[in-house]
Order: C-alpha cells, then structure tokens, then sequence
C-alpha cells in the first residue's frame, strides 16, 4: 500500500518531484514532516495543522514507548485515531533518542557540537539492543530492533524507521565504522521482524550511516540498496560546518537506489532544504520551526528582513511593541491574517501561552508555504527561482 512515484526529474541538479502514497493519502514532494514528538505538535491541533497545509507528522518512538506507552494506544487504534490525525505519519526508531541522551547530550552532539551536556541515561549497549534508563520512573528497559519494531507497528504509522546506533561526532573511524556494522545487523533484524509481524501497510526505512567518511556511508548504503527497504532515511553526524554536511549529504544520496524515496533526519533549515532537495531529497524532518516558534521566534523570507545573514525575527525584541503589521505581509496563516506583531509581543510579554501557539501556526504554515514553492519551482524546472525567493535580499 506504499508507493514512491517520481512525476519530474531537474536537468540541473539530482531535485525531483513526486508523490508518496501511503494508506493515509499522499504526499506530495518535496515536503516537511512536523515533529508532533509526545503524539502531538505542541500547542497545536490537528485541524490547525491541516489548515495550514500540512500533509504529514511525525511522532516519537522512544517518548511515547515510555508514556502512554504503544499497547495504549493500539488499544485505541493506533496513533491515527488516538491524535485526530488522518494523514500519513511518520515514526522513528527510538534510537536517536536513547543514543543522544545517552551520550549525555541531544541534538548539538548528533550535528556536530563536541560540548556534551545533560546526565546520561545509556547503562549499556551490546548486540542485543541498547540498555538504558527512563527519565519518566527510573525502569530500566532495553531497546532492541524488535522491540522498536514491535511498538513502531502498535503506533501504526505509514512510514517507519530501522532501529540504528546513532553515533556522535566526536568519535574516531574505527567507533564509526563498528557503529554502522552494527547497524547493519539491527536493520537486518528491524526489516524481518516486520515481515514476520507486520501487515503490509507500512513503510520501512534503512537509516545510512558511516558519519563524515565517504567509504564508510557507501558500503552502509550499498546495504541498503541491496535489501527489500521501502526507501532510505540519511542520519548519523553530519559534520560540523554546513559546508560539510552538504557535502555528505550530496555524497550520501548519489549512493542511494534513485527509484526509491529518501528522507533527511533532524535538518530544517531553509537553506539546508534547497540543499537537500537538489540533492534528491524527498522529505526532511525537525523540531525548530516549531520549537522557536513557542519561545517568540517567527520564521520569514530574507527579503522581508533585508538582512542576508537572517531568517527569523524575534517577536520578543522591544521594536515590535508598537508594530501592527502582521509577522509577514506576504504570509497567508491564519496568525498573520488576524494579528500584529505588536500583539504577539505582548502576549510573550504577558507570558500568554496563546502567543506559543500564535507564531507556531505561522512557522508552520511558512515551511509548508517554503515547500510548496519549490514544488512549483520544480515543475518548472527552476529550483533558482524559489531560492532567490526565499533566500536572497
């Protein structure tokens, strides 16, 4: 009930247009996946997510495993019915999480940042699966690739993710190179645990590893290829500079199989996606648009900021207590129709959890606006267009 379908290829770059039909309806892509990480989008309903174009969510496998935990919400028919949501759904694996947390550190150690913070929850990690501790009562539980496929099948979203070892940069070749043999195998075992136990409606990725080496990510890829994956999710350390992760994430997807679907885990920025997406890249996840969203910060056009070194606005400065235009006058969001930014800068003032939801209905309806321009720039073969648009002064 999966299908990846390319309508268009670019002549320019490796962008392609396309579709992704799940049995929760398609996507159209290029997209975004919002990160509703405890089975919701904060703040946000789902009727205000589709209002502003959404097509798909993503939630948590380690999170909700820990609470209600994923019997729960089978019970209630999977997470579909538990949320509200009717659109396709995209889940993880849980392993970013318990490896992140477990290197005493979250996303920063995953992209690139050597300065580990935070207690760390990793007790072990052996061939069977990673042993660690729950931040909600204490337990001690061990993640395997069939445990995560098991729960992954009980929350009953359209598309899933192998359970992989996240490893951090910091870490030398040799560590790497262990680190995504291992993976290997948990893929191996993620992908029979779901023939075994599955019911042919969702999608299962194999996760690319074998952080910045080039032979490292090709013979992780070469893998992939090689198995019955529905498509490909592209994780593990990206670099440490921009410059870097384009570079691996270019390299990474010239490896992959072109006719299937690929994902890029945890990258969001504007910049970053016109990347990505003229490297072949279908989808792309990540919790800031929403995340800034609820501490004040909007996401606009650099053309609206004639600043190139600047995509947001801070909603918090004291500039805007007397503003009345709207975040973006180009933007057609609900907040934005409605509201000033001298308001929203009195609710964050006013410590108003409405002003949350406020800029987080707009940074939504911004990226799915982003990504309906590429769309259309793409059918035009004219990827330039839009990243003049989006991205120049």
């Amino acid at each position: 009930m999966f299908k990846f379908e390319i309508l268009s290829k670019s002549k320019k770059s490796d962008a392609r247009l396309g579709k992704v039909h799940t049995p929760h309806g398609i996507i159209n892509t290029p997209a975004f996946i919002f990160c509703g990480t405890k089975a919701n989008v904060k703040g946000i309903t789902t009727e205000q997510l589709k209002s502003e174009g959404t097509q798909i969510i993503l939630s948590n496998t380690y999170h909700l495993m820990l609470q209600p935990g994923s019997e729960l919400i089978k019970s209630a028919g999977g997470l579909h019915k538990f949320t509200g949501w009717d659109g396709p759904m995209f889940t993880d694996s849980g392993g970013f999480q318990v490896f992140s947390l477990g290197y005493g550190s979250v996303n920063a150690e995953i992209k690139g940042s050597q300065q580990i913070k935070g207690k760390k929850t990793l007790l072990k990690l052996t061939e069977n699966g990673a042993r660690f501790r729950s931040y909600i009562d204490g337990n001690i539980i061990t993640l395997t690739p069939e445990l995560s496929m098991r729960i992954q099948m009980d929350l009953g979203a359209d598309i899933i993710v192998s359970f992989d070892e996240c490893t951090p940069y910091h870490v030398n070749k040799i560590y790497t190179a262990n680190s995504m043999e291992k993976s290997k195998r948990w893929a191996l075992r993620s992908l029979n645990t779901v023939k075994q136990y599955g019911n042919n409606t969702q999608a299962l990725l194999a996760v690319i590893q074998g952080g910045v080496y080039e032979d490292l990510r090709k013979e992780s890829a070469k893998f992939a290829n090689e198995n019955d994956f529905s498509g490909f999710a592209i994780g593990g350390s990206l670099g440490k500079t921009c410059e870097e992760m384009y570079d691996i994430v270019e390299m990474t997807s010239k490896m992959l199989d072109k006719t299937k679907y690929v994902h890029l885990l945890g990258i969001g920025g504007i910049a970053d996606i016109f990347n990505g997406v003229k490297c072949g890249i279908d989808t792309f996840d990540c919790v800031a648009p929403t995340r800034i969203a609820r501490h004040g910060t909007a996401i606009v056009k650099k053309r609206e900021l004639q600043d190139i070194n600047k995509t947001h606005l801070n909603l918090n400065n004291s500039t805007f207590q007397k503003d009345f235009f709207p975040i973006s006058p180009s933007c057609d969001c609900y907040t934005c129709r409605n509201f000033s930014r001298a308001y929203i800068h009195h609710l964050l003032r006013a410590k108003e959890i409405l002003a949350g939801t406020l800029v987080s209905i707009h940074n939504i309806r911004t990226m799915n606006r982003l990504m309906e321009d590429i769309r259309r720039s793409l059918e035009k073969d004219n990827l330039e267009e839009a990243y003049k648009d989006w991205c120049e002064v």
